[in-house]
Order: structure tokens, then C-alpha cells, then sequence
């Protein structure tokens, strides 16, 4: 059995990965599939109510807010106090999106979103490492976006925050190289989720809109963002992510990243292959009024 601690476990990604790893371990357990690691799976909720929630479906549950520095260090302290240093994953997921126009966003609005989305995934990641480094094993595994390959406008302090994370991860990587700790990047476009109602949140309380000479494209924003269930036939359901991760746990070298969903293909082979130019006209068309393809939560 190894322990795998998963963050931001309220619901989406990180709740169905925590339920598949899981579920798939008990059926391991029961002989039907002996092949397959084994997963102890202690999970994160930044409230307090999804704290009892997740513990009340059994899983082991920890207050986490990525923003709050207190939070990370005291989430680091209990599960070491939990386990010691034997902690093999850690699958770094909690985060919001911010919208808004970059000439739109205060210094302050910035500093939130990278507090949850960057600092404290760096910050909880350091203190685990050396629990890992204690075996000479492990696996870092860091949820980004289709948004950390290419940018979509009205997306770029979530933008920004993903490719700081693209860029961390591929420096633990190299720093990491001479162990056996393995760090991997899933890269995901549109998935079910609350990402649209927590960002519609996000944009009513930090963006002034009103005075804003974005004013109309916001209101097409706040339309896109108020509709429930799937916009587009590239959405798909949390646990397309599952088998990535799953990847990343059990495979002897794990690949740098993972793609997920058609548009993440799609904008890593055009990025790779277009001039900035035409890749601008490509975003911008394909992004047109609605903004579809920047959904990866």
C-alpha cells in the first residue's frame, strides 16, 4: 500500500481521481486485479463542511487553503504526524480560475489568484519533499491546464498562473533528476466541473466591469459562465483524468506531461507548429465570443 496525498478533493478532478485511485485499490485488495498498486488516499477540502463531507464517504480528509500559509504548513505537520515519511505521491490540484482583462486586474487580485493557484502548491511541495527523499521514491504530480501551453485572452492571471507552475515543475524535474523522484504535468482542456460558477464568483468580486471598456465582452461572460452542464462536445468528465494519473503513479518513467481532451492536443501540435502570428488569429478565432476552450477544471 502506498499513501498518495491529493489536494483540493471538494468535487471534480480532484474528488474522482481520490474516489477512482481508491476504488480501484479496494478491487486490487479483493484479488481481482494483483497487478495493480495500491493506494492509501488522503484527500484535501479547503471548507470545513466538505471536510466532513469527504470524511463522512470515508476518506481521510484535511483542511487545506492553498492561500493561507498557516493552512499549508499545519496540512504538511498532519500528515507527516499521520504517516512519518512514508508518503510516495502527492497530486497537487486545488485552484480557481481568475477572468478578467489583464488591464482589468489589481495588484491585489493578482497576488490572490497565485496565492492559491502557485505559492502554496510550492509551498506544501517543499515540505514534502524531504519525506521522499527519505525512500529515494516518489511522485510529483501537478494538475495544470491547456492554459499553461497557450493563452486565451480574458484568462490571464489564470493563464499566468499555470505557466508558473509549467515552469516550476520543469525545473523540480531537472533539480530531481539524480533520484528517484519522478515530477509529471497533466495538462487538461475542458472538464466537467464547478470551475465555471467559482470563476463567474471570481469575476464579480475583483473585476469592475461596469466602468471596464470590456464592459460588453464581460456581459457574453457572465452568460457563458452562468450555464450549467456541458457548452461544448470537447467537455469531458472528471475521471478522463484518472488514467493520467494513474500513468504517472505506476509507470517506471513517467513522461514530463500529459495531455488531456482534444483541444489540449490540438494547441500543443499548432503551438509547435505555427508562427506566433497565425497562432494568435488561430486562438483568437477559436476563442470568438464564449471563450469555450480555456476550461480545465
Amino acid at each position: 500500500m502506498k499513501n498518495i496525498l491529493i489536494t483540493g478533493c471538494s468535487s471534480g478532478i480532484g474528488y474522482h481521481v481520490a474516489k477512482g485511485l481508491r476504488d480501484n485499490s479496494a478491487k486490487s485488495n479483493n484479488g481481482k486485479d494483483a497487478k495493480k498498486d495500491t493506494y492509501v488516499v488522503y484527500t484535501t477540502a479547503r471548507k470545513a463542511s466538505d471536510v466532513k463531507k469527504l470524511e463522512s464517504e470515508g476518506f481521510h480528509c484535511l483542511q487545506l487553503d492553498y492561500a493561507d500559509s498557516a493552512s499549508v504548513q499545519q496540512c504538511a505537520d498532519q500528515l507527516q504526524e499521520l504517516i512519518g515519511d512514508d508518503l510516495y505521491a502527492v497530486f497537487h490540484n486545488g485552484a480557481y480560475g481568475q477572468p478578467g482583462a489583464v488591464e482589468d486586474l489589481s495588484r491585489g487580485t493578482l497576488e490572490k489568484q497565485f496565492a492559491a493557484n502557485v505559492f502554496g502548491w510550492i509551498e506544501l511541495n517543499n515540505r514534502l519533499i524531504p519525506q521522499m527523499r527519505a525512500n529515494n521514491q516518489g511522485r510529483i504530480i501537478f494538475n495544470s491546464s491547456v492554459l499553461g501551453l497557450v493563452s486565451l485572452p480574458f484568462r490571464g492571471a489564470y493563464n499566468a498562473s499555470k505557466y508558473a507552475i509549467e515552469g516550476f515543475a520543469d525545473t523540480l524535474r531537472l533539480e530531481l533528476s539524480d533520484t528517484n523522484i519522478k515530477v509529471s504535468l497533466i495538462e487538461p482542456g475542458p472538464i466537467e466541473s464547478r470551475f465555471r460558477s467559482n470563476a463567474l464568483q471570481a469575476l464579480k468580486d475583483n473585476v469592475d466591469m461596469v466602468n471596464s471598456p470590456h464592459k460588453q465582452r464581460y456581459e457574453e461572460t457572465i452568460k457563458r459562465l452562468a450555464k450549467e452542464g456541458h457548452t461544448d462536445s470537447f467537455t469531458l468528465s472528471p475521471e478522463a483524468v484518472l488514467e493520467r494519473v494513474q500513468w504517472c503513479l505506476e509507470k517506471t518513467n513517467p513522461k514530463p506531461h500529459y495531455y488531456v481532451t482534444k483541444p489540449t492536443y490540438i494547441m500543443g501540435y499548432l503551438k509547435r507548429l505555427l508562427p506566433t502570428t497565425l497562432m494568435d488569429k488561430f486562438i483568437l478565432k477559436a476563442a470568438g465570443g464564449e471563450l469555450k476552450i480555456g476550461r480545465s477544471k
